[in-house]
């Protein structure tokens, strides 16, 4: 099968790969054609051009752009379509990328690998990297049942974990997991800064072992991602910001009036709770 991938970066570039590897010819695009070079010498993809008319002998296109390119990407990408064409996408919140795409283009399958490095770019990319990870596929009533056994026969091939179910409750299950934590640990590093006496700060820095490292990860990482995240799931996120808010006040008032057993509890039920998302 012929399977396009616009976008050859960590994603595109390691989708690219393990489908090669299946035995499907993986034409690619990239807006530079240093990267499209690059993807043929060494053999992750059989072709690659800045051209979107590339895409029009693929079965199948794999939008793997920053969720703030996907728009402009499909104005120009669907007028060289067949109508045939499944078109799919990893973009990391889905409801409005669906409403936006779906009128338009009948097969359309939402998507969404949950996979990634702190590394970007071709470079980044590897085998492997969809094993026994999530991806959740987002189809509506209007999504032809043919598009969506396509897409899901593909992506099976990958070894991952496939998961269904609408836009809405996608974004509001990553909500929680994935964009909520980048926020607050984006704040943990900006309040941590804030401390006013510079050498309890250089102190704290030079302290900093792994509590710190693990839960400051994903707030020092692309802030592209993380603004385009607040973007596109602004909804679900800011109702989750609001209810993490409410336990951050709950805590304060539990150590400022020493309520030592209440929070005794509390820290119990978190510890038994997060074994369910691991």
């Amino acid at each position: 099968m012929n399977i396009g991938i616009v976008g050859l970066g960590l994603i595109g570039g390691s989708l690219a790969i393990d489908l090669r590897a299946s035995g499907h010819t993986i034409l690619g695009v990239s807006r530079r054609q240093e990267t499209c070079q690059q993807a043929v010498a060494r053999g992750i993809v059989d072709a690659a051009s800045i051209d979107l008319a590339t895409m029009a002998a693929a079965d199948v296109v794999f939008l793997c752009t920053p969720l703030g390119a996907i728009h402009a990407t499909v104005q120009q990408l669907l007028p060289l379509l067949p109508s045939t064409t499944v078109v799919t996408d990893v973009g990391s919140a889905k409801t409005e990328i669906v409403r936006s795409i779906a009128p338009q283009w009948p097969n359309f399958v939402g998507g969404h690998p949950m996979a990634g490095t702190a590394e970007s770019g071709l470079d980044a990319a590897l085998s492997g990297l969809f094993i026994d990870r999530p991806y959740v596929l987002t189809p509506i009533d209007s999504t032809p049942e043919a598009a969506v056994k396509l897409v899901t026969d593909i992506v099976a091939q990958l070894r991952c974990r496939i998961y269904r179910c609408t836009p809405e409750d996608h974004d509001r299950a990553v909500a929680w997991i994935s964009h909520l934590p980048v926020m607050v640990s984006a704040g943990l590093i900006a309040a941590c800064m804030e401390e006013p006496n510079p050498v309890v700060l250089e102190l704290a820095q030079r302290l900093a072992s792994s509590g710190f490292r693990d839960t400051s990860r994903v707030g020092g990482g692309n802030p592209e991602l993380g603004v385009m995240m607040a973007t596109y799931n602004q909804q679900a996120l800011v109702q989750s910001l609001y209810a993490y808010r409410d336990q951050v006040d709950r805590l304060i008032l539990q150590i400022e009036q020493g309520e030592w057993e209440a929070l005794a509890q509390y820290l119990d039920r978190t510890q038994q709770s997060r074994t369910q998302y691991l």
